[in-house]
């Protein structure tokens, strides 16, 4: 897997150049069409965790590899990438049209203290595809339509008003799925799951062969959390229906898969990296998990 896509990675494999603006303090926004970021020479999205975060309405028949999912778009289709999941794409046809838009955190801070990880579709296990219709197109069109023309403004406030259509953007695609896919709990049950699973996915991507994911058990995340492994247990059960294992178990299959289609580490280096000592408790694991070893995975 590629190491992180930053900022000027991505500036300089699109458009050859680097905005005068990259460094400051309000955080970095830009927007697209991506008609004028495809050509012969463009380059193939690599498969890889970013440092920004974007949001792009695409037309046309694509696949995004997004964590260890691949999902087939048709149509348009409007997508949310968090900084913290790898993706990439394969382009099916060479017609495709539309807009993206790409930002920091440090962006939306002045307006979100808690980040964007608040957005239900930049939050952990985020649903990252909205297809759209044609009244939806015309509307999303029109969001980032005026956020091309506004970003070429001199306007003393216009970074507030890209904010208010990016957030417009979010809570617009939020209304096409059900009102129970965005409620927060917030007994306390609730806020110790939701705890757990954000330290859990901090661990994750693993981007280098000696990155090494370390809170394996229920007693590793009841001790960072300074509760009994019983209470931790026992919330994340009712809260979910699945035990503390379970999940943990779920995100090192989902990780381990995701290493074995989009990496060429060996077999030994990936079990090492999702914290097991032997290639064989590895394959074991894996096995147990989906009825197959990691080499006969690879292979399909």
């Amino acid at each position: 897997m590629s190491k992180a896509e930053t900022l000027e990675d991505f500036y300089q494999k699109k458009v050859n150049w680097l905005p005068n603006n990259l460094q400051q303090n309000i955080g970095h926004f830009n927007v697209f069409r991506i008609e004028d970021c495809i050509g012969p020479n463009a380059k193939q999205v690599t498969y890889s965790r970013r440092t920004f975060y974007k949001i792009s309405m695409m037309r046309g028949d694509n696949i995004i590899h997004y964590a260890d999912k691949s999902i087939k778009l048709s149509g348009t289709t409007l997508m949310f990438f968090s900084a913290m999941v790898p993706y990439t794409f394969e382009h099916m046809s060479d017609d495709r049209t539309g807009f993206f838009c790409i930002f920091t955190e440090e962006f939306f801070l002045e307006k979100f203290r808690t980040g964007l990880s608040e957005f239900p579709v930049f939050g952990l296990n985020a649903k990252p595809v909205y297809a759209l219709n044609d009244e939806q197109d015309a509307y999303v069109t029109a969001l980032f339509q005026k956020m091309l023309t506004e970003i070429n403004t001199e306007y003393a406030f216009k970074y507030d008003l890209l904010r208010n259509y990016v957030t417009e953007l979010i809570y617009y695609a939020l209304k096409t799925e059900p009102s129970e896919n965005v409620y927060k709990h917030v007994d306390a049950k609730s806020r110790i799951t939701s705890v757990f699973t954000e330290l859990l996915e901090r661990q994750f991507p693993i981007e280098t062969p000696s990155q090494r994911f370390s809170l394996r058990s229920a007693n590793d995340f009841a001790q960072r959390l300074s509760v009994h492994v019983n209470h931790l247990n026992r919330a994340i059960r009712e809260t979910t229906g699945k035990t503390t294992t379970d999940h943990i178990a779920d995100r090192l299959l989902s990780e381990a898969k995701s290493l074995l289609r989009h990496t060429d580490w060996n077999i030994s280096e990936i079990g090492y990296c999702l914290g097991f000592e032997e290639p064989t408790h590895f394959n074991n694991f894996f096995k147990k998990q989906t009825r197959q070893t990691p080499s006969s995975f690879r292979n399909v």
